[in-house]
């Protein structure tokens, strides 16, 4: 049983320090705590959120102390991971509102009479600035500037500020005072994770394993899901809107969303693998992975969206209600790579150059394939961009 649930654990993991003691732990009797660290810099949870709660979630089925920290106070000071300048600073009233949302959001996963929900703020409002010179005591400047993000930063002469020393400190500081076994975290949390196991140390606690997963794509499939990106799909979406959004992914991300957001077992998404490859169209099986997401998080309404999608997309029977955009221009035509970012369905040309040249624009349903398409003035055309975004464009 030791060892299936350690492969239970393992599974969809990126990386395990120390593998051994993480092992010891799981093989032991012992109720363990594990915490995992959410700062409410933004109200919606998303799907790349998820694949770290249902790590979470399964540690809590095995029976072990689970613990969703709301970052309320680092949150103050920013999360430099991954970020080539200074994150903006949040308020306090901002970072409140945002973690009262992750409160509601968290249990569409979590068992929420299993959960220990945290706020760092309890014990960082209250510590002495005697605590403070203690707590930074325990790492030194020249080994925080072998962290990638920052060294960097200072090669480029890109400004750092000294709060952002601060937060992997803090971080760990949290882990000394939850007495937390094992932390979880993304990929891009590998430092703060590390760092965390030497702040324990510095204060004569055992030092905890750590446990990371993989940061999910989001729908343009190259940067990590994010909001300020815009390219996440949050756990509050309409059910419909879920579905569209996941069936706007590409065929080839479709697969990395398997690995990371299915409940299906490894054999029977292989299976649907083969199935591709022996001619089965990768949108069928999409419509399984959309119609499982939306079950999860909308109970009831996963087969409901499939049906909606199919009757508005597939068969071509396009609501009323879809936004009419009027789009004046000084020429007798405009270009559609213009045209698409005007009316924000796209961020930027280049964008829009990227979704023609993959056929995902289409014009009076019809598949536009040239970058230097134009439609004429005085047109009413119906424009559709991937799945999910259409508009009825008039160009005066």
């Amino acid at each position: 049983m030791h060892k299936e649930n350690l492969e239970l654990l393992i599974r969809g993991s990126e990386e395990i320090i120390p593998e051994e003691s993480f092992s010891e732990q799981i093989k032991s009797n012992k109720i363990l705590r594990v915490k995992a660290g959410f700062d409410p810099t933004s109200p919606d949870l998303h799907l790349g959120h998820t694949v770290l709660l249902n790590k979470m979630k399964i540690f809590q089925d095995l029976g072990h102390e689970v613990i969703f920290l709301i970052g309320d106070f680092t949150g103050l000071v920013g999360d430099p991971s991954g970020v080539n300048e200074t994150r903006p600073v949040l308020t306090d009233d901002q970072l409140s509102k945002n973690a009262e949302t992750y409160k509601d959001q968290v249990f569409k996963i979590l068992d929420k009479d299993k959960t220990e929900i945290r706020f760092n703020s309890e014990w960082m409002n209250e510590v002495p600035a005697s605590e403070f010179v203690k707590m930074l005591s325990s790492y030194t400047v020249a080994r925080m500037l072998e962290r990638d993000d920052f060294s960097k930063r200072y090669k480029s002469q890109q400004p750092i500020s000294i709060h952002e020393f601060l937060y992997p400190i803090l971080q760990g500081y949290d882990s000394v005072r939850l007495k937390a076994d094992i932390e979880l975290g993304g990929t891009d949390q590998k430092f703060n994770l590390l760092l965390g196991r030497e702040v324990q140390r510095h204060y004569g606690e055992k030092q905890q394993s750590i446990m990371t997963v993989p940061l999910l794509e989001g729908l343009d499939g190259v940067k990590k899901m994010s909001k300020s990106l815009g390219n996440y799909i949050a756990l509050e979406d309409k059910p419909d809107e879920m579905f569209g959004k996941i069936m706007s992914i590409s065929d080839e991300l479709m697969w990395r969303y398997f690995s990371l957001l299915s409940f299906k077992s490894t054999d029977e998404i292989n299976s649907y693998k083969e199935d591709v490859k022996k001619g089965a169209n990768p949108r069928d099986i999409k419509f399984l992975l959309a119609e499982e997401i939306v079950e999860r998080f909308h109970n009831g309404l996963g087969k409901t969206s499939k049906d909606n999608f199919i009757n508005r997309f597939q068969k071509g029977n396009i609501s009323e209600d879809i936004d009419e955009i009027e789009l004046k221009i000084d020429d007798e035509s405009e270009l559609l790579t213009r045209i698409l970012r005007e009316v924000k369905l796209v961020k930027s040309t280049s964008d829009a150059m990227r979704m023609i040249s993959q056929g995902a624009v289409k014009v009076e349903k019809k598949k536009i394939l040239d970058p230097k398409f134009r439609i004429n003035k005085g047109t009413s055309s119906l424009v559709q961009v991937g799945k999910k975004k259409i508009s009825k464009i008039l160009i005066k």
